[in-house]
């Protein structure tokens, strides 16, 4: 099969971790007889340096031919004086918008070999696997007018949602727990917020057409303690732009480290971005410490989501596996006893045990 890939490594260990992905997808493609062709576009601040805007026109032409879209990390101090249309962020929120990405899929699982590093008890998080799904092009962010007003003495943003986009994104977490335990947690703040209370409609409305998905709601506050308390608890959550980004933030100190966090933004048409949940990390780029797990595993998901690669996806899954149950780990990991080795190394590591073949025997040592 032939798949064209954007790369967009944008700013800080950006560049390093989409290398360390491209490594695994070439190796996948090697090992499944597949083509996936790469190409290499801006974002963020390298693009407004090298092009005046943080999302020229040619890296969005690209995106659109694409079959799947790989993005390292945008921002970095550099760039932070620049007025608000000129930051590196609004590339990223400007090609969610342009190729109507507007769900955003972040796994959180607890690996084994991790779980000391979490800040929660180990009877805690143990058996963690949830998926957060958030609705990522409405909502607070996006919502017109947003002004001071009254000579800067008063403030308005707006948090709009059409019925629309609130259907799509619920239809899309409901597939996704059928896929999973068939279990949905709806979150809003219904006894407050009017969005959230047509929300809660549309969820009661769609429910029938979905009816081996048990689902409840959860206001976002209660939501937001059981993830501490009880994470294993959940299945698949799914709730608007705003709700989402901070649960999902703060569902990753369930894995111990950001370095581990996928995600994937994708539309109808199985078109996805994906890209690690860490940031751009400037303090250590361009010295081989980032941790490339997160965005080797965003990769796993483009093959899983976009490409319809499932098989390809849980190799790429178990060599992760594998390799931090033979406890090889960057920096950020701290693994107890391991063998610490760059990101580089790490990434190396993972394509050879890929090439090794004992990847479906060694994700099985890792659930023992």
């Amino acid at each position: 099969m032939k798949k064209h890939i954007v790369l967009l490594p944008g700013d800080g260990i950006g560049p390093e971790v989409t290398k360390a992905a491209k490594r695994v997808l070439e190796t996948t493609a090697e090992q499944f007889g597949h083509t996936f062709t790469f190409e290499t576009q801006d974002i963020g601040g390298a693009a407004i340096d090298h092009q005046g805007t943080p999302l020229p026109e040619d890296t969005l032409a690209a995106c659109r031919k694409a079959d799947g879209i790989v993005l390292g990390a945008v921002g970095g101090p550099k760039w932070e004086h620049l007025p608000g249309h000129l930051r590196p962020e609004k590339g990223l929120l400007g090609i969610r918008k342009q190729l109507g990405l507007f769900a955003n899929l972040r796994p959180i699982k607890g690996f084994p070999s991790l779980l000391h590093a979490s800040p929660l008890k180990r009877e805690v998080v143990e058996g963690s696997d949830l998926l957060i799904v958030r609705e990522l092009t409405g909502g607070l962010y996006f919502g017109e007018p947003r002004e001071r007003r009254n000579q800067n003495t008063e403030v308005v943003d707006t948090l709009t949602y059409t019925r629309a986009e609130i259907e799509r994104i619920v239809d899309q977490a409901f597939q996704s727990a059928q896929l999973r335990r068939r279990h949905l947690t709806s979150v809003d703040k219904a006894n407050v917020l009017e969005s959230s209370r047509m929300w809660r409609e549309i969820v009661e409305e769609k429910k029938h057409d979905y009816p081996d998905v048990e689902v409840e709601h959860m206001l976002v506050d209660a939501a937001a303690m059981k993830l501490i308390t009880n994470p294993t608890y959940f299945d698949v959550l799914v709730t608007e732009n705003m709700f989402g980004d901070i649960l999902s933030d703060e569902a990753s100190v369930l894995t111990g480290s950001l370095g581990m966090l996928p995600s994937a933004s994708i539309r109808e048409d199985g078109l996805g971005l994906y890209e690690p949940v860490h940031g751009s990390a400037p303090d250590i780029a361009g010295q081989d410490k980032a941790n490339p797990l997160a965005a080797i595993l965003s990769a796993a998901m483009m093959l899983r989501y976009s490409f319809q690669m499932s098989e390809e996806a849980d190799e790429v899954e178990a060599a992760v596996h594998a390799v931090l149950q033979d406890k090889y780990h960057t920096a950020d990991l701290k693994v107890a006893g391991g063998i610490q080795v760059s990101g580089s190394v790490l990434a190396n590591k993972v394509s050879e045990q890929m090439s090794s073949h004992d990847t479906t025997e060694n994700i099985m040592r890792c659930y023992v």
